[in-house]
Formats: structure tokens, sequence, C-alpha cells
């Protein structure tokens, strides 16, 4: 059977015929007289755009067992540093899909995010959000059949929110993408492409910059792209992705990329049908599927009856497909569509010809035409989305050859030129098979030889290398100048420098060899 979506996404049915072990969707001849979800009103504005979305979902027709739960700003302040509590997570282990509000993520200081939390717990390691232009809309790119998507990897990268302060000045944050999530995610892409009639799949990355991590998604995309040979596999940077979705966003189907470039790009694409304030998004992995509004909690605007719901009421209409109400789905669909288009009752973001409306009006707008057909926008046929079938346990990158080959250690040194550093660094390899081969100071080699263009901070890695490459580094011969190096700097992180199958598992810094 054949699915429908004006927006271009599979969720008519988008988990129907799912592989691995994501729970079978709900239809007509299986879809109890109502269906248990999770609901999460969120912080902010949350709490009124997901009333004016239960509304529009009761007077639809939806049947719906709601379970109500708290995460956010709320739990934070109770002393949970997660964000989410028990209850939450128990809740939507047991009905396996949630519809949420906007959640408050601080700034700065100690919490973590609750989306990032609720990603994790439940592992929906894909994030699609459509863009695709919507009736009534008056935005640069109207007419030009703007029509894509971004499948962005929801778990890994900088959102891993490993970080660690070297000195009371320098902060680490490591990015994280590994071949395991990079093939999830290829794959999901490649799926939904598939489902949807797409005929491309672009990958989006900083591999020019960032050769090992986004070079490993990139060279992870081609190897599943052989697996898709009927649509076009593409690759750009992503910095050019960003400027080729301003200058002709119609080239682009389907968008893969890691998760901080899919953060930043899905804003961007949502900007050009119309704002943050119609994208909607779901977070899907193989057991639970989440459904939100990609915007966020505007607590400037919070209880002032002011908000657009149009986000969450379209991520109700793919979270209705998904539980098997595809009926209710596309009447609440059509209700939203054609209160845009027609443009009497609009929130203040969007209204132009008419005085704004408040949330409440709005929802009532869109409540009475419930049952009435927009004139534009065309539904895409789609095909259930094929969940990859890949092993939850990760398979081991397995090199035939690897060796220790050196080490890297950043010290901290706040009175010391680089002269100096090094002159001390050096006298600690004495007599070890390891020799100083530089060091960098946030990138770029300041010794040996005269650096004297490059801004000093109080942090300098050292890079070790084998005095005699036929030498086996051990642990002890490492433990050994680190120890020396202790008697002089306070050293705060170390990395083996290895090769794996000949290739070197580091990169080089600016200035070296």
């Amino acid at each position: 059977m054949f699915a429908t979506d004006r927006f271009g996404t599979a969720f008519s049915g988008i988990f129907a015929g799912m592989t691995h072990t994501a729970p079978a969707p709900r239809d007509a001849a299986t879809t109890p007289t109502t269906v248990p979800i999770t609901v999460i009103r969120g912080d902010g504005i949350g709490p009124e755009v997901m009333e004016a979305t239960l509304r529009l979902m009761r007077e639809a027709g939806a049947k719906l067992d709601i379970e109500e739960c708290i995460a956010g700003a709320e739990v934070f302040r109770s002393g949970d540093e997660t964000g989410v509590p028990d209850d939450t997570k128990a809740s939507i282990e047991r009905t396996g899909v949630a519809l949420k509000g906007p959640l408050e993520t601080p700034i700065g200081f100690g919490e973590k995010s609750a989306n990032v939390t609720l990603r994790k717990m439940f592992e929906t390691y894909g994030n699609i959000r459509p863009a695709r232009e919507i009736p009534g809309l008056e935005t640069p790119y109207a007419g030009r059949g703007v029509d894509l998507v971004i499948v962005r990897e929801n778990l890994e990268d900088l959102y891993a929110g490993i970080e660690h302060m070297q000195t009371p000045g320098v902060c680490l944050s490591l990015k994280v993408i590994t071949h395991h999530g990079s093939e999830k995610i290829a794959r999901l892409a490649f799926e939904y492409a598939r489902a949807t009639g797409r005929k491309s799949v672009t990958c989006a990355t900083k591999a020019n910059i960032m050769k090992l991590g986004e070079g490993m998604f990139k060279r992870t995309f081609d190897e599943v792209a052989v697996d898709y040979p009927e649509i076009e596999a593409r690759q750009i940077l992503v910095d050019n992705c960003a400027h080729q979705l301003v200058i002709r966003p119609e080239q682009f189907d389907v968008i893969v990329t890691t998760n901080m470039n899919g953060d930043i790009l899905s804003d961007l694409t949502s900007g050009l049908v119309g704002g943050l304030g119609f994208a909607p998004s779901a977070n899907i992995g193989s057991e639970t599927a989440m459904f939100e509004a990609v915007h966020g909690s505007a607590p400037d605007i919070a209880g002032k009856d002011l908000a657009n719901p149009s986000a969450l009421m379209l991520s109700s209409v793919m979270m209705l497909r998904h539980i098997g109400q595809p009926v209710v789905a596309d009447a609440i669909e059509d209700a939203v569509l054609y209160t845009l288009e027609e443009g009497t009752f609009l929130t203040g973001d969007i209204a132009k010809e008419h005085d704004p409306v408040g949330t409440t009006a709005y929802t009532d707008a869109v409540i009475s035409n419930l049952g009435k057909q927009p004139t534009v926008g065309e539904r895409r046929v789609t095909r259930p989305l094929i969940m990859p079938a890949i092993d939850w346990r990760p398979k081991q990158v397995v090199a035939k050859t690897r060796a220790v080959v050196g080490m890297e250690v950043l010290l901290e040194e706040a009175e010391m030129t680089a002269a100096q550093v090094g002159k001390a660094v050096e006298a600690c390899t004495e007599g070890s098979p390891l020799r100083l081969a530089l060091i960098s100071s946030r990138g770029t080699k300041v010794y040996p030889g005269e650096i004297d263009d490059v801004e000093m901070i109080e942090t300098w890695r050292c890079r070790f290398v084998r005095a005699d490459e036929s030498v086996e580094l051990t642990d002890d011969q490492i433990f050994r100048v680190l120890s020396c190096l202790g008697e002089t700097f306070r050293w705060s992180n170390v990395q083996k420098l290895q090769v794996f199958d000949g290739k070197p598992g580091y990169t080089k810094v600016s200035g070296e060899d």
C-alpha cells in the first residue's frame, strides 16, 4: 500500500514494514480503540502550542491514550541534572511514541540538554526534517518548488557533550564520529530517499579540514551508496552546501550530514520555506519515535497567547501517520494548510494583510477548517520506510596491522617561551626511544623553529614519535616520559599516536613537514 504526505516525508506509514527490532506500525486492522502516547508539554511556549495541538487532534477524531509527563526546566530545578525523570523514561518505554513540546537547554553551565538526553536514552539516532514550500507563506523562494529533507545523525559528533577544561582558560571539546553511527544514518538517508521516490542523496561534510572524523563519515557514505545504485550519491562540503541552499535550494532532494552540521543546515532550510514556526521533525530509532517542533521555547512570549503552533501541529501529523491514523493526519494537515493559504487568521510571526491573531484564535480557525482542502500542494506518494537492519552492537572495524608510533601530551605553562618549553621537554626524552617531533599551539607548529607570528596560549601540545621506527613503543616507555614531564609541567591530556594498515591515525598540524 502506498501512503502520501504533502511535506515530502515518509511519515504516512513511515515505520510500516520496518526490519530490525522496531515495534510494528498500527494500521486500520490492528489499531486499538485508542493508542497510547507520551506527551511532554515542555517549557516556555510549549504548554500553549501543545494544548493547541491536543485540541486539534481531539476535534479531528484522533484516538489517543495520553500519558502526560514532564522534562526540561522543571526537572532541572528539582535537582535532576538529566532533565528527564524516571517516570517520563518509563512512559516512553511503554508507549514507544512521544509528542514533545520545546524544552529549555541551559547555556554555558552544568546541566545537560534534556533534548539530547532523550535522544540518547532511546537511541533515536536519526533526525528527519522536511522543508517544503507551504501555501500562503511569502518567502523569497516561493514558487521555486523547494522540497528537500535533512537527515541528521542525532547522537554523535560534538553533541556527545564530552568536554574537558585543560586549564582555567582552555577547553577541549571532543568530536566523536564512528563508523557504526555513520553507516546507520547513511543507510537511513538512502532508505528514506527510496521510500519517498527521491532521486539523490547528498552527503555534506567538512572532510577537507577534519579529514579523520568528517572524513570517516564521507567514506562510510560512499561505502553505503554502492547498495543503492538507483539513487544518485553526491558529496559536498558543508559550507558550500549552505551556500548552494541559499542560491538554488531546489537542486537538493535528501541531505545527510553529521549532528552539528545537520543542526545548522536544518534551521537554514526551515528559513527557506517560512521559518521554524513551520518546521516539524521526528527523532527516530529502532524502538522509539519522538515527534517535536523544531523551534525553541521562546520564553519572551510564553504565556501571552502569541505563539504559532503550526510546527507542533504538523509534527502531530507525522506522529498520527506513524501510529496508524492516516485519515486524521490528512484532515489535520489539510486544515493547517488551508488556514495558512487562506491567510485570514494568522499569528503575528506571519500575518501580513490581516491583523494577527493569537494562538487560541489561530487554533480555532484551523479546527473550523477541518474537512477543507488547500488548493495548492500535492501529496508525495511514498512507500514504507525500511529501517536499516544493523545490529545494535557495533561491528568492530579491525585493522590488519597497527602500531603505536608516538604520543601527544598537552602541557600547561604560562611563563616560558616555545623554545624554553621545547628544551625542557627534550630533556625528558634523553635515553628514551621517543623524541620530540614538534610543539604546536592551537594546531600550529611553534617549535622547533623561530615562530614569532603565532599568538601563544598557556597550553602546548607536544608530539613525540619513535626515534627508531623499528622499535615498538611500550606503555612503560610512554609512562617514563610522562613522569619526567610531570616534574616540570602540569599535563592534562595524553593521546597515543597510532598507524592502522600503514595509514596514520592522526593528522598533521599547520606548519608540520
